[in-house]
């Protein structure tokens, strides 16, 4: 059983408090409202329950709970698919268990390396849910040359954009970065709350860096499927790249990620990413021992 009853109140709160009664369908009161969103007692007539119950459950009293009664709230708050995964998430840890805390010592199969190697002319990498890249081709470590260039191993993508200064130039789009990166690591969080590797991230994170831990404390999660992304590569300049990712279950029972980018055909993104790839092949086999060239 995991404590969580802060972060089920901060998740629930935060979620009523966008939605509008107009949004959600009622008719506006008379007077002033002293709530920025929907009151307690709208939250629970739109999921059909008493106010004192959906009170108790905004407190954090969610073990237990039926996975009707979830549903409904999830409706009453209008919540999105991935925000719906968290909150079942939470009322599952919330549940008494001997589940032991561990480390996110996920293992990549070597085929899984030989699979990424035979991706040429597409940047891909294998990450875990604390952000970790465990395997990589090496057209995706000329794509994050900067994050690599960090002597700690494994590469962490959170710890890059919140640590490095250079993650702001790297991004085009460093806000919108920064939040998908908190999301994905809340929804991780809510999914394996006993991983103690994940904990201590955050909280190396928090400590440091005002930017991420006015993220984290948004509660705001999200399913990373598809999209695109703008980088600024200190080599080849801008680039456009469309990504998606899978999972990728492994042996020891663990879930990764697998993240791929390629860039539109006959666009100048495409033209960057292949000198990027020609770049790094000719500095592969300049630095590699004479007995490696042919």
């Amino acid at each position: 059983m995991v404590d969580n009853r802060s972060d089920i109140r901060d998740f629930l709160t935060g979620r009523r408090a966008r939605i509008t009664p107009e949004q959600a369908g009622l008719l506006p009161g008379g007077g002033r409202r002293r709530v920025i969103g929907l009151r307690r007692e709208e939250v629970a007539v739109l999921a059909g329950v008493s106010t004192d119950w959906y009170t108790r459950l905004e407190k954090g009293h969610i073990a237990g709970v039926s996975e009707d009664v979830l549903d409904a709230v999830a409706r009453a708050l209008q919540l999105d698919e991935a925000e719906r995964i968290y909150l079942y998430d939470l009322a599952r840890a919330a549940k008494p268990t001997r589940a032991p805390q561990r480390r996110s010592k996920a293992r990549v199969h070597p085929r899984v390396q030989w699979m990424l190697d035979s991706m040429t002319s597409s940047a891909a990498f294998v990450r875990n849910g604390r952000m970790d890249i465990l395997a990589s081709n090496t057209l995706a470590r000329a794509l994050y040359v900067p994050l690599f260039d960090d002597p700690r191993r494994p590469a962490n993508i959170a710890r890059f954009q919140f640590l490095d200064p250079r993650a702001r130039d790297y991004h085009t789009d460093w806000d919108g970065a920064a939040n998908t990166t908190v999301a994905l690591l809340r929804t991780e969080a809510g999914r394996d709350p006993h991983d103690k590797d994940l904990r201590e991230l955050v909280g190396e994170l928090s400590t440091v860096s005002e930017a991420f831990r006015t993220r984290w404390a948004a509660h705001d999660v999200r399913l990373h499927h598809a999209g695109v992304k703008q980088f600024q590569h200190p080599a080849v300049g801008s680039l456009d790249l469309v990504y998606h990712s899978l999972d990728l279950p492994t042996e020891d029972h663990w879930v990764l990620d697998l993240t791929i980018y390629t860039a539109e055909p006959g666009s100048p993104s495409e033209d960057a990413l292949k000198l990027l790839a020609s770049w790094t092949a000719t500095t592969a086999d300049t630095t590699a021992p004479a007995t490696e060239r042919p």
